[in-house]
């Protein structure tokens, strides 16, 4: 059995140039943008599904990912499409119809993109926080994985994505147990309480707490351990409220009685995934009910969920996430010891990760061959040769039976080894 190297060749040059330069990355993050133009390309449930349903089909992509966090939008597709601007701009308006002319030229002017290697590389420093507004905090591995099993869910990734993220984890994994990138580890909500604190808010000040999510929760937990006893929750889910509300001792209302409930605070804690501002001018006015004491607004919704509006025209001191940039680029310095290892290790495992790309491009390329084996087989025995195949006697035909299936299954073992060994050397 002879098989010709030179189809090992082309099955190692046709996957190196154009499997991987097909995965592609649109990002738009705090880097380049700010939480409110962040927060246009934010959708969850029900629309989320059908806006990536209508983004794959348009398009015609292979696969596609969506990741959302409180300071980035990333979408992960698999296209053999040139993303120009004309594409990027068609790409945005699919996902958000009612984007201005514009908005839409802004938004496209600060996305980053990335193909290829460079987007495999990407990824594993989003799931590593290296390219986080806070390095070292955890939660967006997390994140990573959350957005993925989403979108699987729904019917959008492949193999290439499942590939690519797994490594991205993977990496991300070794990151935090190899190395002191995650010790005395800050988050966004960790760095917001920081600035609370540092403005001497008494522990008995009225807070009230807008939104019962994983943000609010893990603010609350500072809170309560640092002693703040005055907490009232709102949520338009009023059984989410009373959970956290019983979790911290407080009180507990629905998100429509914030007008009435929320008078008389001393202090805004907002994170909701409303695309609306829930606390509006109309909306505050009635909760400030003519009190003229400076407040305080901790807003870590992307979008916002606090008009900042209202903070030029009213005693507030307001903090959102843009006002945590320098507090993090501190946090940035302090583990700058830390990062030339973790850029090490994704080197490293991005060489290790071409090698299993490869070697599963390998598989999938070759996954016809046991079909195209017994098709030519079945045509050899029941049609070229099926007049001396009749004048076999039983005895012979089992024979030939056995070495038909030999042949079959090292036909199949051999070349798929074979073209491994091939597509590594060259490599």
């Amino acid at each position: 059995m002879t098989i010709p190297g030179g189809f090992y060749r082309i099955i190692a040059l046709k996957l190196n140039n154009w499997i991987l330069e097909s995965f592609k990355i649109i990002s738009l993050n705090i880097k380049n943008a700010s939480p409110e133009e962040i927060g246009k390309l934010y959708l969850e449930g029900d629309d989320l599904a059908s806006t990536l349903a209508l983004l794959k089909n348009n398009l015609g992509l292979d696969e596609l990912m969506y990741l959302s966090t409180c300071n980035r939008t990333e979408f992960l597709i698999r296209t053999d499409s040139e993303l120009d601007e004309h594409y990027l701009r068609s790409f945005l308006m699919i996902f958000n119809e009612s984007l201005r002319q514009n908005e839409l030229a802004n938004l496209v002017g600060k996305l980053d993109v990335y193909e290829g290697v460079e987007g495999v590389l990407h990824l594993a420093n989003v799931a590593a926080s290296m390219d986080s507004m806070v390095v070292g905090e955890r939660e967006i591995i997390t994140q990573v994985r959350s957005a993925y099993e989403l979108s699987k869910s729904l019917g959008l990734t492949g193999d290439l994505l499942r590939l690519v993220v797994r490594h991205s984890i993977v990496t991300a994994k070794k990151i935090y147990s190899e190395t002191d990138i995650a010790k005395h580890p800050v988050s966004v909500v960790s760095l917001a309480y920081r600035k609370l604190r540092e403005l001497k808010v008494d522990l008995g000040a009225r807070l009230l707490i807008i939104g019962a999510g994983k943000t609010n929760a893990a603010m609350a937990k500072y809170l309560k351990k640092h002693g703040f006893n005055n907490l009232v929750v709102f949520n338009r889910t009023l059984a989410k409220a009373e959970n956290l509300a019983q979790d911290l001792g407080g009180q507990a209302f629905s998100l429509s009685e914030l007008a009435d409930k929320g008078v008389g605070f001393e202090v805004i804690i907002t994170c909701t995934g409303s695309v609306d501002y829930i606390v509006t001018k109309e909306l505050y006015a009635k909760i400030l009910n003519g009190d003229s004491d400076r407040k305080l607004v901790i807003d870590l919704a992307v979008p916002a969920d606090f008009d900042p509006e209202i903070a030029q025209n009213s005693n507030i001191n307001l903090i959102a996430i843009n006002n945590l940039k320098d507090i993090a680029e501190k946090n940035l310095k302090q583990r700058k010891g830390e990062l030339q290892q973790c850029k090490l290790i994704i080197e490293q495992a991005l060489e290790e990760f071409k090698g299993v790309f490869r070697e599963r491009q390998v598989e999938l390329a070759m996954s016809e061959v046991p079909d195209k084996v017994k098709e030519i087989i079945d045509t050899a025995v029941n049609s070229v040769y099926a007049k001396d195949v009749e004048k076999l006697d039983t005895s012979a035909k089992e024979t030939l039976d056995k070495v038909l299936t030999y042949v079959e299954r090292k036909y199949i073992s051999v070349p798929m080894k074979m073209a491994k060994e091939v597509l590594l050397k060259k490599s």
